[in-house]
């Protein structure tokens, strides 16, 4: 049975991530391509595609681009079973502490939404329109 490969619109699409965004995560190595067609266009497996949604996830809650390539490394070691016992741990330890960090931003997001709320319903006496939720 074949692999599905999408073509980067196609991810582009599902992930809702823009082509030039797709183009840079494989130019600075954190999702690169699984195949290319004889015409040379990325081509993607899901595999791929659930890369980029981990990157579209630890995005706003600050992490870096080498962060988030570490990231992927520790949960690929996870998901190799071929992986040292010694590499396990590491990656597991890696990813207890990108939790940590996950919850925390989750938190303070959390806190500013509140603030933006308070901020649109303090405003609204103002000038009334529909309300943002």
């Amino acid at each position: 049975m074949s692999e599905t490969h999408l073509q980067i619109g196609e991810v582009a699409d599902r992930t809702g991530l823009s082509i030039k965004t797709i183009r840079h995560y494989d130019e600075v190595g954190l999702v690169a391509p699984s195949a290319r067609s004889a015409g040379g266009f990325r081509l993607y497996t899901d595999a791929d595609v659930d890369r980029l949604f981990a990157i579209r996830r630890m995005k706003p809650l600050g992490f870096t681009l080498d962060e988030m390539g570490e990231l992927l490394r520790s949960l690929a070691v996870l998901d190799d079973p071929a992986s040292a016992e010694n590499e396990r741990a590491s990656a597991r330890d890696h990813l207890a502490d990108c939790h940590t960090r996950a919850t925390q931003a989750c938190e303070t997001l959390s806190t500013q939404l509140d603030y933006a709320r308070e901020l649109t319903d303090q405003l609204s006496a103002f000038a009334p329109g529909p309300e943002v939720r």
